[in-house]
């Protein structure tokens, strides 16, 4: 006789393959969308940065200097708004919140495109920066859950959001060129509310918010070493987030400044710079699977360390060999970034990541949002040298404060 089961055993392979297949690629899909966000969020972050100086001509500035203060309503709401994003993601949502901003990052850079002055501008800007505060808190966490491999993915993530500046650099440079700057905010902005109707599409809805689900830390320590990685963490985020904003804020305007009598045109400089960001992207990678095999401490030591001689002889350099002293600079400046996520997922446990990350986010980027505002003064009234040996002094602040990690074998 013939069990009644044998006639499951009897489906085709290919009808029960495309049963289980078909979730494992919403879930790609929505990994890919996440890791596109991460692209987002950098890119409409540095369109205004690398658009300035004709943005400021039409707006009746003599200096691009002069204008560059305007845009730091949105790095100051960028960092502040870390820490409610985070918060609303763990208690209310992930997914709820990646929708907003998806649809809000778009729609503020619609604004941005539709401005008339300085301070309209502003204020666009800065609400582009509040949505823009979502990603870090809420994205990452929410690709992380339950990874075998979270260094690895990282690293991609990372090699997204920085790709997301190098097409800054290169697609606003063109779009300038061939559209008005204008154009650099609509465009990017009409994608990012495509990319939200995919998500709302792709993403399954969350049975529970993080903050209800039962998980623990993959290292567990003690109150007082958890205190202490999260004081040199964010410590070390302040002068990473530091070098960040003074960098990908002020190259295009750099390379201007040293490439002049050699390259001049706003499209091949953009192209310049976008190459130097796509090529020094891939360290994050390199760097995601190193943390998944070696130890912590030393890696982000050595990285950090570097950053010093880099940026004090490209104090002194010109042309081309300005160039290739920044294309280093941005792989040890990019470089240094996977560590505090891979710290908060090493540490802190999934229903509250978002919360510590947005903690964490808050105090560094809010602090580190004064870059935009002092970039333009600085550079005016004492030149890019000057920048450049500044931030040669911040660069060996974050090697004193990694070296107060405590070792790997002290986590247990």
């Amino acid at each position: 006789m013939v069990p009644p089961t044998a006639t499951v055993e009897a489906a085709p392979p290919t009808a029960l393959a495309t049963a289980t297949e078909l979730p494992q690629r919403r879930l790609r899909a929505v990994a890919l969308l996440l890791n596109l966000g991460h692209a987002i969020d950098h890119m409409f972050l540095l369109i205004f940065a690398t658009a300035v100086g004709p943005i400021a001509a039409e707006f009746g500035f003599d200096r691009w200097e002069d204008l560059m203060p305007y845009g730091v309503g949105a790095f100051v709401l960028f960092g502040l708004g870390s820490l409610p994003s985070g918060r609303l993601g763990d208690l209310w949502g992930r997914r709820r919140m990646m929708l907003l901003f998806f649809f809000g990052i778009g729609l503020s850079a619609l604004l941005a495109a539709a401005t008339r002055n300085a301070w309209e501008l502003a204020a666009a800007l800065t609400l582009l920066g509040a949505f823009a505060s979502i990603y870090h808190p809420v994205g990452i966490p929410m690709l992380l859950q339950r990874v075998p491999n979270p260094g690895a993915v990282i690293g991609l993530n990372g090699l997204a959001g920085n790709l997301g500046i190098a097409v800054a650099a290169l697609s606003t440079g063109f779009m300038v060129q061939w559209f008005g700057w204008r154009a650099a905010f609509a465009l990017p902005g009409l994608l990012a509310v495509g990319c939200g109707l995919l998500f709302a599409r792709l993403c399954p809805q969350e049975t529970e918010a993080p903050a209800r689900r039962s998980s623990r830390a993959r290292v567990q320590l003690t109150p007082a070493l958890l205190a202490r990685v999260f004081a040199v963490m964010t410590a070390a985020s302040v002068t990473g987030s530091l070098l960040f904003n003074f960098t990908t804020n002020g190259n295009a305007q750099l390379l201007s400044e040293r490439f002049r009598g050699i390259v001049e045109d706003p499209a091949l400089l953009g192209m310049m710079l976008a190459a130097v960001y796509a090529l020094a992207s891939l360290a994050q990678v390199v760097v995601g699977r190193l943390i998944d095999r070696v130890p912590l401490k030393p890696l982000y030591l050595g990285i950090a360390l570097a950053q010093v001689p880099l940026l004090a002889l490209a104090t002194q350099a010109e042309g081309w060999w300005l160039l290739l002293l920044l294309l280093a600079v941005m792989v040890v400046i990019f470089g240094s970034i996977p560590f505090t996520d891979a710290m908060i997922v090493r540490y802190v446990d999934d229903r509250m990541r978002s919360r510590v990350a947005g903690a964490r986010l808050t105090v560094s980027i809010g602090i580190s949002s004064l870059a935009v505002w002092l970039l333009g003064p600085v550079v005016k009234n004492a030149g890019f040298s000057t920048l450049l040996w500044a931030m040669a002094l911040i660069a060996g602040c974050t090697v004193l404060m990694v070296l107060a990690l405590p070792r790997e074998d002290a986590a247990g």
